[in-house]
């Protein structure tokens, strides 16, 4: 069984400032991981933070789809193999929406774990974006 993670969050600001947050490396790891991230389509990168005793605090991936500023997809692999796909919409007045994708989840604990990652980091991009 494969589960998919979808999310929306809206934010007040540009769709070029957004798609920097989600494709500069830099800005990426102020509010997800270190990364060496790049947007550009068959580049292998890595999220890279603290090791646990389970898990060695590295995920790979690889640039799959650059659509700037609207699309970005790669893969996410830490035990299983998963695809990340944002789309970022232009809603007027100032607002930008972000959607999230997260597909080939293979089990509802791994999903709620992804849910909750990708919603406390939004919050932290929220707060990168506010600068």
């Amino acid at each position: 069984m494969s589960l998919t993670l979808s999310l929306d969050f809206e934010y007040k600001t540009t769709v070029e400032k957004l798609w920097s947050a989600i494709t500069d490396s830099t800005k990426l790891a102020k509010w997800t991981m270190e990364n060496d991230f790049q947007p550009i389509v068959g580049h292998r990168f890595q999220f890279r933070t603290q090791p646990t005793e389970y898990w060695n605090g590295i995920i790979d991936g690889e640039v799959l789809l650059v659509e700037e500023p609207s699309r970005l997809s790669y893969t996410w692999s830490s035990g299983e193999t998963h695809t990340v796909t944002w789309t970022i919409q232009d809603l007027g007045d100032g607002k930008v929406n972000l959607h999230l994708e997260q597909t080939g989840i293979s089990n509802p604990q791994a999903l709620g774990g992804a849910k909750y990652g990708w919603t406390n980091w939004n919050a932290e991009l929220e707060k990168l974006l506010a600068q």
